[in-house]
């Protein structure tokens, strides 16, 4: 009897109930609840359960016939749907005998078959029955005949639940049977169907999944082999129904399918390929697209207008490359200028003749830009016009370690060697003094990379400078302010400047600094030079008093000299020789027989230097004199009327020659001359101060372009009179007057800043450069809030001894050399021996290498000194060393410059390299480790030729 039901726990498929007179219970899950007309069918069986045992008659309403087999008292009601695949669908009745239907059905009474349109067949060659109907299966069907059908019912129910791989409990009410949960691998999961929802019709056939290998089975919940499982039924799965007829259904069936399932997976393969493709073309326009529009705004100047540097206008973005086309400088141009702010080419007007690319930000600045092509050298030139009040043109370049490291400009305040590694906010590039000011007393607009580029900023630019390490970049900013660049040379400021481009950096600092120096040199000149290179300066030493300062005191520091046995060289005399600042007379109440005690000198050897300065102080006759001629400089405003004053050393209150007027000079070179011819004095010292010991309100006869053109146009107008010396430099002086150091304080911190002083000069084109005196050249421990050069301050104490060695150890290595404190003045014999032999290591070692750079530095403008990349530029360890130094290229030092040391770390560039302490020979590229310097010995290293052998 049929008998339908659901399942109480889920809304699951509806069952359909088959029961025996042996009350055994077989549940069978519809396949097909989506089909509706299968549903409405289910659905008349439930309604008509109660009624189906007592009519056998009862007929199904649209798709099946319900066939009646009585025997006795009980009885199996029976409905078959046969399920025929789509490419049968118009086949007759006739046909159904191809689709492998049991030979016995087609005889039992009131059998009926309705075709129904699906995707797969329902027919299966072999099934394992419960024992329940097995027993009846496995004998002659003849003998049960109405158990046949529900034994081939069952065989398709079990098909049909392993092919959803669904889990079924069969559950036959005899103690002997247990239950079994039939489970599918979880490797068809791809094909499973679900059975809670709707389920969908499978390409796989069932009549495939019959004869496919059995799934796990679990038996009362322990999992086991479908070989296990033969233990439990009456019959195994190789007594199941076979039929040659369904075989050869199946082969049949197989052999149709093959084409279509090939053409299927290809058309799959095609379509998954397809959408790979388009997706992958999709992204690749994109990116195209998007490559296209930054190369666009990025590149196109570069190929508008050069070859080697990329602007974009939009975002202000420079990129410089080398030859090798590697990024050398990357900056943004225009930096206060808002990134909203679009440019525009300018108009005819304002276009340059010169093949200039002119660019405008409307009412805000506009910009210039130029190529010059030197063969290896390339230089480009970048000029700034402000069109507002408000605009400052600042232009900022990246300070990355991996673009090289910057240096130039002169000694900055932090004393650091390198730019990189400095760290300051904008600040007027101009000389000054570094206890109160950021720059020293050497400067030039000049900085180089060491990677090969440099910079060089036009001298009309009212200039400032920042290095924030921060932000890592490097600024430029053209500014005017109340005094640096108070003299406003255009309406509105305007940054002008060029960069260059080589191969090295060596090479480029020969290009940016190449100078003749030979120009109108004679030959009384280079005796000077070479006379400073071998003999000392000996600075007659005072005590901050004039009064300490008189014949005697001179005459009695030659006879020190004398007796110590050194070489004799100049003597310096201050500005104590007169007595006030500025008279240009010598003060006959101190100096009654000067003349005389001077012609001594010379006869022992001497050369007298006389120091002067710019400055007139008030209590001088001259001053006077020059403010009725209207010598001096006058204060801004005043119709040249009031006379500008300032404060120098000695003298609180100076006037200052206007050195651009003619009638100046002219009365100042007549002054030296007649005390040159009376005194016998051989040459000059230029003390000028700095560009801001000018009065703060000065106004020159002709515009200054900053306070530094003031020393400049100083030293050119006395060239003809004669000078070995200048305390401050904006451009390179003509030889043979050198450089001197700003005054440095007795201390180890003041020997180090010797040091980074004489290379700092040296790479922004300083060739010669005095240092200042052996031990310092003042004493001071405290703070100082204003200049020293507004302070009269006498000689420093005696340093500590270990101090002074190693300060005249180093000195021996300048290229010249300065005294104020004498060896002889330490007791004992150790330093007056110790100062003999380093005098004769200078002689032996350091003047022969000296003299043979000299023409090289006359030549190109290389410094005699010079720092160790200049040996090798390509070498990285050399961009870092500080505390080494070369002379030229033969000779490398590494001065101790800390106290109570004795050994150090030394680098030695590439070559061969002869130990000056123990003459051993080394080889270079190479650092040496724990390298010992006893006291009395400085380490230096002499280079031999490449040929060397050990």
């Amino acid at each position: 009897m049929f008998k339908s039901s659901k399942n109480e726990n889920s809304s699951q498929l509806p069952l359909i109930t088959i029961t025996d007179s042996s009350e055994s219970t077989i549940p069978y899950v519809d396949d097909d609840d989506d089909d509706a007309e299968i549903d409405a069918y289910n659905d008349n069986v439930i309604n008509n359960a109660d009624d189906s045992s007592s009519s056998d008659d009862n007929e199904s309403l649209r798709f099946g016939k319900k066939l009646g087999l009585s025997s006795g008292g009980s009885g199996v009601d029976l409905s078959v749907i046969v399920r025929l695949d789509k490419s049968t669908k118009q086949q007759s009745d006739t046909q159904l005998d191809e689709y492998d239907i049991p030979e016995f059905m087609h005889h039992l009474p009131g059998f009926v078959i309705r075709m129904k349109n699906v995707d797969e067949t329902l027919m299966s060659k072999s099934n394992s029955l419960p024992a329940g109907l097995n027993r009846y299966c496995q004998e002659d069907p003849l003998r049960h005949p109405r158990h046949v059908p529900e034994c081939y019912r069952y065989a398709r129910r079990k098909r049909v639940v392993d092919d959803i791989s669904g889990s079924v409990t069969i559950s036959i009410p005899e103690k002997t049977i247990p239950t079994i949960q039939i489970e599918k691998p979880e490797e068809e999961s791809d094909d499973e169907l679900e059975i809670h929802g709707k389920r969908r019709d499978r390409f796989r056939t069932r009549r495939r999944a019959s004869i496919a290998p059995l799934p796990a089975l679990r038996l009362n919940d322990k999992e086991m082999l479908a070989s296990d499982f033969d233990a439990y039924s009456v019959a195994s799965n190789q007594a199941s129904i076979t039929s040659v007829n369904s075989l050869a259904s199946l082969l049949r069936e197989k052999m149709q399918a093959f084409p279509q399932m090939i053409r299927k997976k290809k058309r799959e393969t095609k379509d998954y390929k397809i959408k790979i493709f388009v997706i992958i073309m999709f992204f690749m326009i994109i990116f195209l697209i998007g490559f296209a529009y930054v190369g666009y705004h990025r590149k196109i100047l570069t190929y508008s207008y050069f070859e080697k540097i990329k602007f974009n206008s939009n975002d202000r973005i420079l990129r410089i490359l080398s030859h090798d086309e590697k990024e050398v400088i990357s900056g943004l141009l225009g930096k206060t200028i808002g990134m909203d702010t679009k440019p525009y080419h300018c108009l005819e007007d304002h276009r340059k003749q010169d093949g200039s690319v002119c660019m405008e930000w409307n009412g805000i600045a506009r910009l210039y830009m130029n190529f010059q092509d030197m063969d290896v050298f390339r230089c480009y030139t970048i000029h700034w016009q402000s069109l507002s009040v408000h605009n400052f043109p600042t232009d900022c370049y990246e300070l990355r370690r991996n673009n090289g490291l910057w240096f130039g400009g002169g000694m900055t305040k932090s004393n650091e060697w390198s730019l990189s590694n400095d760290n300051f906010d904008f600040a007027p590039f101009s000389s000054g003094d570094l206890k109160v000011h950021q720059f020293g007393n050497g400067v030039k607009r000049y900085f180089i990379n060491s990677i090969g580029v440099a910079i060089q900023v036009n001298d009309k630019t009212p200039l400032h400078v920042s290095v924030n390490t921060t932000k890592n970049e490097f600024c430029l900013r053209a500014k005017n302010d109340d005094f640096t660049f108070v003299n406003r040379l255009t309406e509105l400021p305007e940054l002008d400047y060029k960069i260059c481009t080589t191969e090295d950096m060596k090479s480029l600092h020969m290009l940016m600094t190449q100078k003749s120096l030979w120009d109108g040199l004679k030959e009384a000149d280079m005796e000077v030079i070479y006379s400073l290179i071998q003999e000392p300066v000996w600075r007659t030493p005072h005590d901050g008093n004039i009064e300490s300062l008189n014949e005697t005191t001179i005459y009695n520091y030659s006879e020190d000299l004398i007796a110590m046995g050194l070489p004799l060289g100049h003597i310096l005399v201050n500005e104590f020789w007169q007595e006030n600042m500025g008279d240009f007379t010598v003060d006959t109440n101190r100096f009654p027989n000067l003349n005389k005690t001077i012609d001594l000198l010379h006869r022992r050897g001497f050369k007298i230097v006389f120091t002067i300065q710019p400055f007139i102080s008030t209590d001088s006759d001259n001053f006077k004199e020059a403010v009725r001629k209207k010598l001096l400089i006058y204060e801004r405003h005043s119709e040249r009327s009031i006379p500008a004053l300032t404060r120098y050393k000695s003298s609180s209150s100076v006037g200052v020659l206007d050195i651009t007027n003619n009638a100046s000079v002219y009365w100042l070179k007549e002054k030296l001359e007649r005390l040159k011819a009376e005194y016998k004095v051989n040459s000059f010292y230029l003390d000028l101060g700095t560009g801001y010991n000018l009065p703060h309100y000065y106004q020159c006869r002709q515009t200054l372009d900053n306070p530094d053109m003031y020393a400049k146009l100083f030293t050119e107008s006395l060239e003809s009179v004669g000078f070995i010396g200048v305390s401050t430099a904006s451009t390179v002086p003509k030889p043979p007057a050198f450089l001197s150091t700003p005054p440095i304080n007795s201390s180890w911190a003041g020997l180090k800043e010797v040091m980074s002083t004489v290379l700092s000069y040296g790479v922004i084109g300083y060739p010669f450069v005095l240092p200042g005196a052996v031990g310092g050249d003042y004493a001071m421990n405290k703070t100082m809030s204003k200049m020293i050069s507004f302070y009269s301050m006498g000689e420093p104490p005696l340093p500590d001894e270990e101090l002074y060695v190693r300060w005249l150890q180093l000195m021996t290595f300048m290229p010249a050399m300065q005294f104020s404190q004498l060896p002889t003045y330490y007791k004992g014999d150790y330093v007056k021996n110790l100062a003999k032999d380093l005098a004769l290591i200078r002689q032996q070692n350091v003047i022969p290498v000296l003299r043979k750079c000299l023409s090289e530095s006359m030549n190109e403008g290389l410094p005699l000194v010079r720092p160790l990349w200049m040996l090798d530029p390509h070498d990285p360890a050399c961009l870092s060393i500080s505390d080494e130094f070369s002379l030229g290229e033969m000779l490398i030092v590494a001065p101790i410059l800390e106290p109570n040391v004795e050994e150090r770390e030394v680098y030695l560039p590439q070559g061969v390299w002869k130990d000056g302490i123990d003459g051993s020979l080394r080889k270079g590229s190479r650092w040496i480790h724990n390298y010992k310097v006893p006291k009395d010995k400085i380490a230096f290293f002499t280079k031999m030729p490449d040929n060397t052998r050990f």
